[in-house]
């Protein structure tokens, strides 16, 4: 395997836009899981792919498209809580329609539909790279004062009634943040790709994290370190990132024999 490929320029552009997700998207997991929704995540990335293809075909930008799709999502689930599972299912569905008949009416959406799905990693450029920078620059602050309070909504929801405060709107903040990231993973590295780096390193992190913050940590290094090896094993065996990336990290779930009791 010739990891000189991850520094070649080539692919260095590609390759650090998506380290830098898959270090913030097991965090993001990690509070879906927390508040057991992470069915969200598929549905903010169902969301993000179709917006990025509708953006694409009306010549609007897909990073800007695909964040506005997810935004829309992440409203309609803070006033559809009570729908739960439905809401998210709903989106996907409605997103899936919507993004497979403007791939099979739209010539220039079929390309990027592919791209999507398949998660090719390999075509995203500097502006990728600098609007993932700036966002993880910005929510790790923010994600780290909201740790607290989401924390206290998920384990002592009376904390805040008690004392006379409202959670929603830190919840809603976090859902917001949640369709940002998701929405720039789903246009860098693809739909299933995005959402295996939110839902497999929470997975094996709640089965043997020690701590809620050693937990974060071992989300995040399993992320970064899954990444790293499925953009090397693409690039090695020229094979399209997506599905490696989904394959290796379910790899890394079932090899140490983790049970699935937590699930």
């Amino acid at each position: 395997m010739n990891l000189d490929l991850l520094v070649d320029p080539l692919f260095r552009v590609p390759f650090l836009t998506g380290l830098l997700l898959a270090g913030l998207l097991p965090l993001i997991g990690m509070y879906l899981r927390l508040r057991g929704e992470w069915l969200a995540a598929l549905a903010f990335a169902q969301m993000a792919s179709a917006g990025a293809l509708l953006a694409m075909v009306l010549g609007w930008p897909m990073l800007a498209g695909g964040a506005i799709a997810a935004l829309l999502a992440s409203l309609a689930k803070g006033l559809a809580a009570a729908a739960g599972a439905n809401a998210y299912a709903l989106m996907m569905l409605l997103a899936w329609g919507a993004g497979v008949l403007l791939v099979a009416n739209h010539p220039l959406a079929e390309q990027a539909g592919h791209a999507l799905f398949d998660g090719q990693l390999y075509f995203t450029g500097e502006g990728h790279l600098l609007a993932v920078a700036l966002i993880c620059a910005g929510v790790l602050p923010v994600l780290a004062r909201l740790n607290r309070s989401l924390l206290l909504a998920r384990f002592f929801p009376e904390f805040h009634q008690a004392r006379g405060l409202d959670a929603r709107p830190g919840l809603m903040l976090f859902d917001l943040l949640a369709g940002v990231v998701i929405a720039l993973a789903t246009v860098s590295i693809g739909v299933m790709a995005a959402f295996a780096l939110v839902f497999v390193p929470p997975l094996v992190a709640y089965r043997f994290g020690s701590s809620w913050r050693a937990g974060l940590g071992l989300a995040a290094a399993i992320g970064t370190a899954g990444y790293t090896a499925a953009f090397a094993i693409s690039l090695a065996f020229d094979q399209p990132f997506g599905p490696v990336c989904a394959v290796f990290l379910v790899v890394i779930f079932l090899v140490p024999g983790v049970k699935s009791d937590r699930l």
